[in-house]
């Protein structure tokens, strides 16, 4: 797994590889929001979603520790071996809004990632067992946290999403 040397280093790569990631949805009509394709297991809609569901729940898990609630990792009702449940959530969630509305709260949310971030001191963020909710078995500390909810699945889901306009550009060329 990559690491950072900084939080400035974290942000940054945030910063571009979110720019990448969003960037392929410019293009995409909201009318194939929902459109399936072979061999890409998300739909545009369904892809956002997950951004924003993760997301969001990284940022309430920081929020309810600070507030002295009761943090539910990864989610109220939810277990690790069951986060297909899970995203079948993110995606009820998120799937009354158009994409360019989900491109909106996505930026919001990501910017809101970052704000945080900036103002975590660098051992809450680089050494483990600094906060509840990310002490677990693997000792990750929040900056791995945060890496695997933003900066990976950036990279992973602009390759699929990119592979989903491909095949429905493929699909229409054999129309």
């Amino acid at each position: 797994m990559q690491s950072y040397s900084s939080k400035e280093a974290l942000i940054q790569a945030i910063e571009i590889n979110y720019k990448k990631y969003i960037d392929e949805f410019i293009n995409i009509p909201n009318e194939l929001k929902n459109t399936r394709v072979d061999k890409v297991d998300r739909t545009p809609g369904e892809n956002l979603s997950y951004q924003l569901g993760w997301i969001t729940a990284l940022l309430n898990w920081e929020k309810d520790e600070i507030a002295g609630e009761k943090v539910h990792v990864p989610a109220e009702g939810y277990k690790w071996n069951n986060l297909g449940g899970l995203y079948q959530s993110f995606y009820a969630t998120y799937d009354t809004y158009t994409l360019s509305e989900q491109v909106n709260l996505l930026n919001q949310k990501v910017a809101e990632l970052c704000e945080w971030l900036s103002t975590l001191p660098d051992d809450i963020l680089f050494e483990p067992n600094k906060r509840q909710w990310a002490t677990t078995n693997a000792q990750w500390p929040v900056w791995k946290w945060v890496h695997i909810n933003s900066v990976a699945p950036f990279k992973t889901f602009r390759t699929k999403i990119r592979q989903w306009k491909k095949s429905l550009t493929n699909l229409s060329e054999a129309d």
